[in-house]
């Protein structure tokens, strides 16, 4: 399993907690009507607190206070995250460009 496929799967997982998590209105649970918003929200939150950590990681290195494994763990955690973030960008603004392109 690539560390893509995994990073994926994390960041569903989280996505389907949050949803589970969230209070039920109109006798309809969120779970049948997902905030897509709250999703992409968390998932912004998730990929700026991984590059936050490979950064203070390659700092501590720097310093001296880090091992070279850890840093490099850290920065790998922070790059797939990051990726995953473009991928979604993408396929977002693809599906924009289709909806532009339907006729009226």
């Amino acid at each position: 399993m690539s560390a893509d496929s995994i990073r994926a799967a994390e960041i569903y997982a989280q996505a389907a907690k949050t949803a589970a998590m969230a209070p039920q209105t109109d006798g309809v649970s969120e779970t049948a009507k997902p905030d897509f918003s709250q999703m992409l929200k968390t998932a912004m939150e998730t990929t700026a607190a991984s590059l936050q950590t490979g950064e203070a990681a390659a700092a501590s290195v720097a310093t001296g206070n880090a091992s070279l494994v850890d840093v490099v763990t850290a920065v790998s955690a922070a790059e797939v995250s990051l990726e995953a973030a473009i991928a979604v960008r993408n396929r977002i603004i693809e599906a924009y460009q289709e909806i532009l392109r339907m006729p009226i």
